[in-house]
């Protein structure tokens, strides 16, 4: 394995690191939660440097997952406004993701654009995110998505997704 990979004649550096191509894929988004990064999601596994092309790992949230097809896309096109053009996306199914994987910036990020983050470890209770009550009702096992479910606040009425604990 070589530790470089030589960027397209086009672009401005001659030569990429690991730390560069992180770099550009912080600004991947996850297209079902546009807020958080494939990395602070957990997704994003490995970038390995070949001699011919960059691989980067993936992994999915849930089995059949619908967003990965969009996220390999997403990855190769960020990769090549950035000039680089010979990039394997790899979807990998170790490890397993769960829930713990989400970074505290990804948590945040959740929960201020209103999805109630997962449950930590001492947790017991849904909180709004609109008004923080404890107050809340699940409505369905499935929200939006089907890692979301979906449930009611008892204090502001509004309705939010959570974000389903996955061990």
């Amino acid at each position: 394995m070589v530790k470089t990979v030589t960027n397209h004649p086009g672009s401005s550096d001659s030569a990429l690191t690991a730390a560069r191509i992180y770099a550009i894929l912080a600004a991947v988004k996850d297209p079902e939660i546009p807020v958080i990064s494939i990395q602070d999601l957990g997704i994003l596994q490995h970038v390995k440097l070949e001699a011919d092309k960059v691989l980067v790992e993936i992994i999915p949230t849930y089995s059949g997952c619908p967003a990965m097809h969009a996220i390999q896309t997403d990855i190769k096109a960020a990769l090549l406004q950035h000039g680089i053009t010979a990039v394997e996306v790899k979807l990998v199914n170790s490890p397993i993701w769960t829930t713990d994987m989400i970074s505290e910036e990804g948590k945040a990020a959740m929960l201020a654009y209103g999805i109630a983050p997962p449950l930590g470890p001492n947790e017991r209770l849904i909180k709004c995110p609109q008004c923080k009550s404890q107050d809340t009702t699940l409505i369905s096992e499935f929200g939006s998505t089907a890692c979301k479910a979906l449930y009611r606040c008892e204090s502001c009425l509004e309705p939010f997704d959570y974000f389903k604990c996955h061990a």
